[in-house]
């Protein structure tokens, strides 16, 4: 059998957003939408339970509230059913903490074999300002570690020169499995629906949707937390030096006109892997592509939406072979609709930038111009918790959608990449990637005949 009855130093603490209210015929314990009478309680576990709701306390504390009752049976279903944090002690020193957030799952009878029992692959251990937490994406909790000799435990029951007693590795090792984090490696392997995923798409997965960590908003979505500590970065981006080269813009009646219908549009789009270089896309072609699509306008918005009204994307044409234009790597200046020089074209870093599109391209050619889409991030960020990255690569498909709409209407090729460089995008810009970062990849031109 698997451990389960806590030391008498380990303490207790109703878990994050529970309220338990006790009256002479029992108590109730509240955490919304999930609620739950104890009945039949003695004089001695009301008590208990009115000290626990007073704040943290061990297991001895309780014991002796109870002044004599047997509240194991009580805390067993406490702890089993979620209700409480509990962080396990030695010798007056915190171990590690569960934190529920939603129902556990039953705890197992059975220990895992030892030669199969792992940390899963999906566990993410992490720092964050009150210290270790390890977490889960598919986990009914988050585990706190307080005594980082616990880390080398994290290798399994065969970790066995750990300094920690070994009723304490005992039962460390019985909630890791109870918890979700200690696994059959080999089962998670065999199994296709968790081979398949890895942890970084799982977790952020899990991470940037609603689900059962996520109870209140109180820290998802758009929160406004840096409200009163950070300036709100401003809309327009601080402009490259140097002289911009000022983009023709379209006629947009005569366009509503000319244009083929949406429908048509739409049935028309491909993606266009064979390029022209014979009869390149002209500056005039590019200056309206980047109008229709991307340019500010009046009231501040863009052709494309974007969540609260953020904005946060940026363009970066990487032109080597535009009629009317000099190749080199500029800046969209969105609001003056205008193109300003950020790198030249033979930069070591705009080399490697269009050198990453020959996977793309058809006989590993490179583009006549790469569409570089960045993100500042702080735009998004400033205001959004958790979902912050997500809603951006959101942004990025609405954005590339709209330049295959446009581009198809002008007769353009068009096609989209799944993936870009993001370290000589830093390094041609000069920019802290924290702040901006490549976000999205586009190659535009005109198509083979």
């Amino acid at each position: 059998m698997l451990a389960s009855a806590y030391p008498a130093q380990t303490r207790f603490a109703l878990r994050a957003g529970v309220t338990c209210l006790t009256t002479p015929a029992g108590a109730v314990l509240l955490n919304p939408p999930r609620n739950e009478k104890l009945t039949g309680l003695g004089a001695g576990a009301l008590q208990a339970l009115k000290t626990l709701n007073q704040g943290p306390a061990t297991a001895a504390e309780m014991a002796t509230a109870a002044a004599g009752d047997d509240i194991t049976a009580l805390m067993r279903k406490l702890t089993d059913g979620g209700w409480l944090s509990v962080t396990v002690r030695d010798g007056g020193r915190d171990l590690y903490s569960i934190r529920p957030f939603a129902d556990p799952a039953p705890r197992p009878t059975v220990a895992l074999p030892t030669w199969s029992a792992t940390l899963s692959k999906f566990a993410v251990l992490h720092r964050d300002n009150q210290g270790f937490v390890l977490e889960h994406p598919q986990a009914w909790c988050d585990l706190r570690i307080h005594d980082p000799r616990l880390l080398a435990l994290l290798d399994g029951p065969l970790a066995a020169d750990s300094p920690v007693p070994a009723a304490v590795k005992t039962q460390f090792m019985a909630d890791l499995q109870w918890c979700g984090f200690l696994v059959d490696g080999d089962e998670e392997e065999r199994e296709f629906t968790t081979r398949s995923w890895n942890t970084p798409d799982l977790w952020f997965h899990r991470r940037s949707t609603l689900g059962a960590r996520t109870v209140t908003w109180d820290d998802f979505g758009p929160t406004r937390w840096a409200d009163g500590q950070f300036p709100e970065l401003p809309l327009r981006r601080a402009s490259f030096d140097g002289e911009p080269v000022a983009l023709a813009a379209p006629d947009l009646v005569s366009l509503r006109v000319s244009d083929p219908s949406l429908a048509a549009t739409i049935e028309d789009r491909v993606s266009t892997r064979a390029f022209d270089d014979a009869a390149p896309i002209t500056s005039v072609q590019l200056g309206e592509l980047l109008f229709r699509t991307a340019r500010t306008r009046e009231d501040g918005s863009r052709p494309y939406p974007s969540g609260g009204g953020a904005y946060e994307l940026e363009i970066y044409p990487v032109v080597r072979n535009v009629a009317g234009l000099e190749n080199g790597m500029y800046h969209y200046d969105s609001a003056d609709h205008a193109l300003r020089p950020v790198a030249p074209a033979d930069a070591p870093a705009v080399q490697k930038l269009l050198k990453s599109t020959s996977a793309t391209l058809a006989g590993g050619a490179q583009p006549q111009v790469l569409l570089l889409v960045s993100a500042r991030a702080g735009r998004v960020m400033w205001s959004y918790e958790q979902v912050a990255y997500a809603s951006i690569l959101k942004h990025v498909g609405v954005l590339m959608q709209t330049v295959y709409l446009a581009a198809t209407a002008m007769h353009l090729g068009v096609v989209a990449q799944g993936f870009s460089d993001t370290s000589a995008f830093a390094a041609a810009t000069g920019l802290d990637e924290l702040e901006e970062c490549n976000v999205g990849s586009i190659i535009i031109g005109s198509p083979a005949r």
